[in-house]
């Protein structure tokens, strides 16, 4: 008899299009759960529990079981933040069997800045004092940081009746960009956390200037972890540039002696380059971007697309880079039928816009 307990929760959505707001939730899941489709729904199966999603009379009902309470409540938000994210200016109403409303975010953890230090000259790591640093040990890597206003006691973010954030406003606003926590050090319960200073003029790059005037004692939060898992895989192609570079050098240092790993990291130059130390077997081509002619081709891309040519169908693929180059990376693979099961591939930074970290 399994006497594991089961937390519910029911919910009704009434989006415009009820089937082609199911299928944009299956697509989009895909890379992040277990997705099964029938004709009149969709069954996401993941490490937060199962959402049952049914199509009944152009209403989508939701049916959420999870191992925790916790788990219940980040599941429900990521649910809502979806629909609402989907539904763009399109109306949408979501209720809830039980209230989403909280003063306080459920996966929140306070930490206090430690220390700083320049792991090259354009990457800087910012050590955090937690508490607890369990959650973050193994599994989900990826996590928004959270930082007040200079000066301001800090106002962290509660769930709205909905299931969605509700993000603190006018001088409370906080800022938020999502990193991926270098490493865990348990015995003095830090966290390391990578910030690539942009060489780039003219870039808005908020986390990195944060990073840039972090001071020991200065209070941010983290909210997660959520996504970034370690790949399951013996063959791993990892692709990325300098924003990406701590995520690669963390997947490396943890995958097992039996994975081989083909790595290619575009980085500016030499001085950027980073010891890796993996039990795995680990092959690394580092593309300095110096060295490049000035004739307006996309080396990272151009590599990545003949490194995925040559791989085999078990490979996993992780690719992490500029935004224009991911949608070309990923028509690739698309072209390829590679199996998305196989893939993590995403954009971290677009070219002229505020979204560099």
């Amino acid at each position: 008899m399994n006497n594991t307990q089961e937390f519910k929760l029911c919910g009704v959505a009434i989006p415009r299009d009820a089937d082609q707001m199911l299928s944009e939730i299956c697509e989009h899941f895909v890379e992040h759960a277990d997705v099964r489709r029938t004709e009149y729904g969709a069954v996401l199966t993941s490490k937060l529990g199962c959402a049952d999603i049914r199509i009944d009379d152009q209403r989508l009902s939701i049916e959420l079981t999870c191992p925790s309470q916790q788990a219940l409540q980040m599941s429900r938000t990521s649910i809502a933040e979806h629909l609402f994210y989907f539904a763009g200016d399109d109306a949408l109403e979501l209720s809830w069997s039980q209230s989403g409303a909280l003063a306080q975010l459920p996966n929140i953890h306070e930490v206090t800045v430690v220390s700083t230090e320049d792991v090259t000259p354009h990457m800087r790591r910012v050590k955090f004092a937690c508490a607890d640093v369990s959650p973050f040990i193994g599994g989900d890597m990826h996590f928004r940081l959270l930082a007040p206003p200079k000066g301001r006691n800090p106002v962290w973010p509660g769930l709205r009746e909905d299931g969605r954030v509700a993000w603190p406003q006018g001088e409370d606003a906080l800022l938020v960009r999502v990193y991926t926590i270098r490493e865990v050090d348990i015995k003095r319960r830090e966290l390391w956390i990578d910030f690539l200073q942009h060489p780039a003029p003219g870039v808005e790059t908020p986390g990195a200037d944060f990073a840039r005037d972090a001071r020991p004692g200065d209070k941010v939060a983290l909210l997660g972890p959520g996504g970034g898992a370690l790949p399951e895989a013996s063959e791993l192609l990892m692709v990325g540039d300098e924003s990406a570079l701590p995520a690669i050098a963390r997947i490396v240092a943890e995958m097992p002696a039996s994975t081989r790993i083909r790595a290619i990291i575009e980085i500016s130059d030499k001085a950027e380059e980073q010891p890796l130390p993996s039990p795995a077997s680990l092959d690394v081509r580092w593309l300095h971007r110096r060295d490049y002619l000035s004739d307006g081709r996309n080396i990272l891309r151009e590599e990545a697309e003949a490194a995925i040519g040559s791989m085999t169908d078990d490979t996993f693929v992780w690719v992490a880079c500029e935004k224009e180059d991911i949608r070309a990376i990923k028509a690739r693979l698309k072209a390829l039928q590679h199996d998305k099961k196989k893939m993590y591939v995403a954009w971290y930074w677009a070219a002229g816009s505020d979204t560099s970290r």
